[in-house]
């Protein structure tokens, strides 16, 4: 059985799965006999091959975690060999559990010929002595390749034994597995589930989202001007850029047609072309990513409530800041990091007014016009326009209600 990522969508086939014997001396556990594995079917299969949902929470933490129970066995339990019990139990309570059948692997029993205290304390993991009770594939290079679960008994000298299991977390997170193993536990006694397992995750799929409106606003060079007035009126900027009133003015009305919550940080991320900030600059013709992208941060409330220049002063700010020395620091942070930026409440902004798209001549001519193909909800694209490029063509998408906000914001 394999699970099956196709467009960002994680899918399990559930099918089957797989059980292992050991000698220890007081150091630990110095050797594991291992049966051969075996894979255990649910006892009444009516799922047949079939791709079960994984909300984005599952799909999110999949990865492998391993536990360990340990039993003692007295006089009044020592009847059945306890293999066949777990194993028994398995098969039935999977047919409630069936999506932890895919891709399932119970691993071999074993017994290792020691006491089980020589375990101590296994809440204090000692990966040498408890890496040998849970089942691995060594072979298996991915996630992709390892079972959803895999379980192995380990049985001691004494007459107890220990359940390891490894678990995928995309199928569980802790509840849902001690939930499950305490169901195996039921089903072993003969008895009813306390808690059958509510199977259908489509509760936690993602929310459709709003349906987007795209619209272009033009702004031509008295516009500009007007812009920056407006952002030097009070006297706290001496000087700024059509780049940098234009992009203060679209974050703000942005925010506010989103009617976000006057605490709620919002963030502003704009790209920079770091060529010319190198000594010497990066040679001409540099073929690659020689972009960066500072970024302002304030909360919702400070970008609507301050006066203009407060945001066009954060926006100069984060702009200024970009040296060779931000680039380079940048470049090793990342190198370090590899860190996942998230784009709640966040603007990411393009400039491509100084891009010469409009120069390509394949032999009929330059382009009458040329454009984004796709944007992303976050996206603002800065376009030229008019002659001369003097003017520039805003390009954003918005939900319908909050466009018709952001429309008579665009009034200047």
């Amino acid at each position: 059985m394999t699970a099956r990522v196709a467009e960002g969508e994680i899918s399990a086939v559930y099918k089957e799965l797989a059980p292992m014997e050991g000698t220890c001396d007081k150091r630990g556990i110095t050797s594991i006999k291992k049966l051969e594995p075996i894979l255990i079917q649910p006892e009444m299969e009516s799922h047949g091959d079939e791709f079960y949902f994984l909300s984005n929470i599952d799909q999110d933490i999949a990865g492998i975690v391993q536990t360990l129970y340990c039993f003692k066995l007295d006089d009044s339990n020592c009847g059945q060999p306890v293999s066949d019990v777990i194993k028994q139990a398995l098969a039935k309570v999977l047919a409630h559990y069936y999506p932890l059948a895919g891709s399932l692997t119970i691993s071999s029993d074993a017994f290792a010929n020691d006491d089980i205290e020589v375990l101590g304390d296994i809440t204090v993991p000692d990966p040498a002595m408890t890496g040998k009770l849970v089942y691995t594939i060594p072979e298996a290079k991915s996630l992709l390749e390892m079972p959803l679960l895999a379980a192995q008994v380990t049985r001691f000298k004494c007459g107890g034994f220990v359940l390891g299991l490894a678990i995928n977390h995309c199928m569980t997170d802790g509840i849902s597995a001690t939930e499950f193993v305490n169901s195996w536990g039921e089903t072993a006694r003969g008895i009813s589930l306390t808690v059958p397992p509510f199977l259908d995750r489509s509760t936690l799929r993602s929310r459709q989202p709003p349906e987007m409106l795209y619209e272009s606003f033009h702004f031509d060079s008295e516009m500009l001007a007007r812009l920056k007035k407006l952002a030097m009126e009070d006297g706290a900027i001496s000087s700024c850029t059509s780049f940098t009133v234009l992009t203060a003015l679209v974050w703000r009305a942005r925010s506010r047609a989103l009617k976000m919550k006057p605490h709620q940080q919002t963030k502003l991320i704009f790209s920079v072309d770091g060529r010319s900030k190198f000594n010497p600059p990066l040679p001409k013709g540099y073929f690659g990513n020689g972009i960066v992208v500072p970024c302002c941060l304030c909360t919702a409330g400070e970008l609507i409530e301050k006066p203009f220049s407060f945001v066009v002063d954060l926006v100069q700010n984060a702009k200024e800041k970009v040296t060779e020395d931000y680039i380079r620091s940048a470049i090793d942070f990342f190198e370090e990091s590899r860190p996942k930026v998230s784009l709640t409440a966040t603007l990411l902004l393009s400039s491509w007014t100084r891009l010469p798209f409009d120069t390509v001549d394949f032999g009929w001519g330059e382009p009458t016009q040329f454009g984004s193909a796709k944007m992303r909800k976050e996206s603002v694209f800065f376009l030229p326009n008019g002659k001369k490029k003097k003017g520039i063509t805003l390009l954003l998408g918005l939900p319908h209600i909050a466009m018709k906000t952001f429309q008579e914001l665009m009034q200047v």
